[in-house]
Order: structure tokens, then C-alpha cells, then sequence
């Protein structure tokens, strides 16, 4: 029985690493979909209307960050839209972690190590992504011309 608690708890551990890898890229929009239905439901819209304000922001951010980085020309300028992109996720993967490792490790300053570690693994991958994003559209793009 133990053996199996054991493997059930690398197995979520796993689960949520990918969760948190895969879902880094949406930080982002999810912040500004949130702030948004948030605002609409303190401005008498109601939960429905919360809920899709909130939805109608996290999609038009998503869109235009992915938009912008297909459009925009000049290097240093992709650069920053998807370090715009990463700056949430950085953040994100630095309190997931720390919230995995307060739980495991006594001391304060190994968990700031910790944590530390997992935002630079967060925000590397998040970056890679959004550059990839806007690689793969790129390359469709292209290929549609030709």
C-alpha cells in the first residue's frame, strides 16, 4: 500500500509539472480575463456577464499578442511582445513551485532556491512556446504564398 501512495504521488506531481509547463503561456490572459469579469461583476453585470466579459478579454489578448508577434517586423519588438507573455508566467511558476515546496523542505531559504529554479524552467519554456507560436504561424503563413 505505501509502494502505491508513493507512485500516486509522483504521478501528480508529474501531472501538475506538465499542467504547469502547458498552461504557462495563458498566464497572461487568464490575468487580464479575471481583472476583467472581475470588473464587470463590481460594475453590476452579473456573474454571466462576469463570465463573459472575462472570456471575450483573455481571447482578444491571446489573439493580439499572437497577432502582433505574425505582424510585427523588427526583432527586438517580437522580443518584447513575448516577454510580455512570459513576465505572468515567470511569476506563476515561481509561486506553483514555492506552493510545492513550503510543503516539502523546512527551510525558508532552499525553498527560495527552489522556486527560483522553477520560475527560470516556467519562463524558459513559456518563452519557447510563444516563439514557437508565432514560428508556426509564420511558416503557415509562408508556405500559403508559395
Amino acid at each position: 500500500m505505501i509502494f502505491l501512495g508513493i507512485l500516486l504521488s509522483i504521478a501528480a506531481i508529474c501531472f501538475f509539472c506538465w499542467l504547469i509547463f502547458t498552461l504557462a503561456v495563458f498566464a497572461l490572459p487568464l490575468f487580464v480575463g479575471v481583472s476583467a469579469g472581475s470588473w464587470a461583476l463590481h460594475t453590476g453585470a452579473g456573474w454571466l456577464g462576469a463570465i463573459i466579459v472575462g472570456t471575450v478579454a483573455a481571447g482578444l489578448t491571446l489573439g493580439v499578442g499572437q497577432m502582433l508577434l505574425v505582424l510585427v517586423r523588427p526583432t527586438w519588438m517580437k522580443l518584447a511582445i513575448a516577454l510580455i507573455f512570459v513576465a505572468p508566467a515567470i511569476l506563476a511558476g515561481y509561486h506553483a513551485v514555492h506552493g510545492i515546496v513550503k510543503h516539502t523542505m523546512p527551510s525558508e531559504t532552499w525553498q527560495i532556491v527552489f522556486s527560483v529554479i522553477g520560475a527560470i524552467a516556467v519562463g524558459v519554456t513559456a518563452f519557447l512556446r510563444v516563439v514557437g507560436m508565432a514560428a508556426t504561424d509564420l511558416s503557415t503563413e509562408t508556405t500559403a504564398r508559395a
